[in-house]
Formats: C-alpha cells, structure tokens, sequence
C-alpha cells in the first residue's frame, strides 16, 4: 500500500546533492535540500525533483509534469477486447508471487519502490493493496499512483533503502538503462530484489519515448551486478507474432485501426506462447525478464555466455 505523503517526504533525498529535504513553508508549496540552498516545488501535492544538471538530454520532456494522467480505462465490449488482445501474463503473476513470498520472508512489513508507477503496471496491483506492504513509486508525470515526480536516471532516495525495486516496461523508455540500474543498485538494500520486465522483439510504443530493446542475455548483462533469482520470458514468440502482424497491416493499409482489427481476430496466436518451449521462446520472445538479488561484484562476460547457453 501507497505510504503516507508525510513518510515520503521523510524518505526523499535531493536529486543533486542526496541531502535530505525540508519542508519550507504551511502551504507546502516547496521543499529544499537540508543545505539550504536548492529548492524544488511541490505542486497539488507532488514534489517535483528533477535534477535538470546531472539528468541533462536524459529520460523524457517534462513539460507536463504537473498535471495529473488519468488512467485510461475501458468498459463493457471495449474491456473485453482489451482482454482479448492483451491478457494477463502467467509469467508475471509466478514470478510476483516468487517476489512477494520471498520479500515476506525477510521482512515482516517489506518496503517496495516502483519505477515508473504513473500506471499500475499489469500484475502490480497486489502492491497497492498489501498494507503489510510500505509502497513508494514515482513517474516523470503525476497521477494518483504515486506520491513524488522525477527521473529514473536520479532517484531522489537514499542509499540501501529499499527491499526491492519493480521496474516493468520502462528501460526500454530512458536514454541511459545502464545509469538506471545503478541507481537502482543504489538504493536497495544489500541482497535487496530487482524485478524488470523489458520488450525484446515488440513494434515502437510511446513514438519518440522509445529507446531500448534487449535479448534475454542482454538483460542479464543490463543487471550484471545482481545475482541471478530468475530470469526468462515473460511474453513469447506468439505475442511477437501478434504484434508483427498488427504492424504489418497497419502500415500495409495506412491504418492503426485496421492493424487494431487484425490483433483482434487473430488474438489466440499468443496462446501458442504455452505451446513453444522456453528454448525456442528465449530467441523470439516479445518481452524479457529479470529478478535478482543486490550484489557488490559483477558477473563475467564469460557467464554472460555460459547463461544463454544454459538457457538452452
């Protein structure tokens, strides 16, 4: 569950200096680095700490970061289709279930971060809702999941702080994935969890916000300096098929919409994904995960090697 604004705000650290931050005046309209000398404001709520010197040319534009972006939602034949086209992934909930399980068995009252929670991302949920669960999550812009505004490549947290750290469809959206993951690294806790969710073989999304693309192996690489938990496919060769094919047609008749069509009459493709085996998954799959645990050393680039060829 989401904590208090109140406990937030005692957790946040300036982006520049890693100071802690003070609240300045009754109408909370500004907080500053506990030096006195940098100040960022906090608008309907949200402080809005971005480091525009280290994070230069870095992550997204953030002109629209004060407002709020309400959640696209779908009812009736809509949801249905929606559910159709984009179900739920079993190897999402497993492998959030092997995270919550294993983060309860440390932890009587677990504390999470969220990268890049504006959206509550698919099988996330259960975080919002645990209050044995200390929720904090951030996103470039504000919205009702989550409590502060700032870049991935800067987290404004402190050092060792976190448990575990959820990071789904995000790298593939931030200009430096490796200065992500270091910050990441940063702020949890030693032996703390990473889970990353990231698109192999998937068509643009977000347009000009769309960066990154990684093979199983290269997300391990990405995350070289956790030990391995688990790590794999979490949407594979018929979803990348499905997704082909809506960009084909979409581009062979000029049309998103007739792209849309086609995803849907042809939808049970990605149930083929149960059929392949991971083997033949691995080198296909439109999207990849990771789950490790914080470490102080790096793996090798010939165990790079040797964990896809024992993917095999």
């Amino acid at each position: 569950m989401l904590l208090d604004q109140k406990e937030v705000l005692a957790l946040l650290r300036c982006p520049r200096s890693g100071s802690e931050l003070d609240k300045l005046d009754d109408q909370n309209a500004k907080v500053a680095s506990s030096k006195g000398d940098i100040h960022y404001e906090v608008v309907n709520g949200y402080p809005i700490l971005l480091c525009t010197e280290r994070c230069k040319g870095l992550g997204w534009q953030l002109s629209s970061h004060t407002s709020a972006v309400p959640r696209k939602t779908y009812s009736g034949a809509m949801k249905v289709m929606k559910r159709l086209v984009s179900p739920p992934s079993g190897a999402t909930k497993k492998n959030i279930d092997t995270l919550i399980s294993t983060l309860f068995e440390v932890r009587r009252k677990p504390r999470v971060l969220i990268v890049g929670g504006g959206t509550i991302g698919e099988g996330m949920d259960r975080f919002y809702e645990d209050a044995n669960i200390e929720l904090v999550s951030f996103d470039v812009y504000a919205s009702p999941n989550v409590q502060f505004v700032a870049d991935a490549h800067c987290i404004p947290l402190g050092d060792n702080s976190f448990d575990a750290v959820i990071i789904q469809a995000v790298l593939e959206h931030v200009m430096d994935p490796g200065m992500v993951v270091s910050e990441i690294h940063r702020v949890l806790k030693p032996n703390g969890l990473v889970y990353a969710e990231t698109p192999f073989l998937q068509q643009v999304h977000e347009g000009p916000y769309d960066f990154m693309r990684y093979t199983e192996s290269g997300h391990r690489l990405l995350f070289r300096q956790f030990s391995l938990v688990k790590s794999g496919v979490c949407s594979g060769a018929g979803t990348q098929l499905l997704w082909a094919l809506e960009g084909f047609f979409s581009g062979l008749f000029r049309s998103h919409w007739a792209g849309k069509a086609i995803k849907l009459s042809l939808f049970w493709v990605m149930l083929f994904d149960r059929l392949i085996p991971e083997k033949y998954n691995v080198d296909a799959a439109n999207g990849v995960f990771f789950l490790g645990a914080k470490t102080e050393c790096s793996i090798s680039n010939a165990e790079i090697v040797a964990h896809y060829k024992g993917a095999q």
